[in-house]
């Protein structure tokens, strides 16, 4: 299985959202990530809330992964798509029994190995 370092992360496309913060809260813009909202970041203008969330972010992965907390991946990166693929009969009868033997279903099966391919 891949290591997911802090530029593992940096590197994902996270939703960001941005809001103008009240007179009575400060003023300016405050940014958050839309999956993790507990990291947020402000500034005057909205360039400079996203770059302050960023840093946040950054420095939140380093403490994350120091610690070995979970780290949760953007929500759009979990959904799911049903494939239509045609395989003999012999080979799907031979994943079967393996994914079985490890405790997984086919799916998993074919998507671990298929990301152990491409992640070369």
């Amino acid at each position: 299985m891949m290591k997911k370092t802090k530029q593992y992360y940096l590197d994902l496309e996270y939703g960001i959202a941005t809001r103008e913060l009240t007179n009575s809260e400060g003023g300016g813009i405050l940014a958050y990530y839309t999956d993790l909202p507990h990291i947020a970041g402000d500034g005057a203008n909205i360039e400079e809330a996203i770059a302050d969330v960023k840093d946040a972010f950054a420095c939140y992965l380093e403490v994350a992964l120091k610690k070995g907390d979970d780290i949760k991946e953007p929500s759009h990166l979990m959904k799911t798509k049903r494939i239509n693929i045609t395989v003999p009969l012999y080979a799907l009868e031979q994943i079967d029994k393996y994914a079985q033997s490890h405790n997984m279903n086919r799916s998993t099966f074919l998507v671990q190995s298929a990301l152990k391919q491409v992640s070369l």
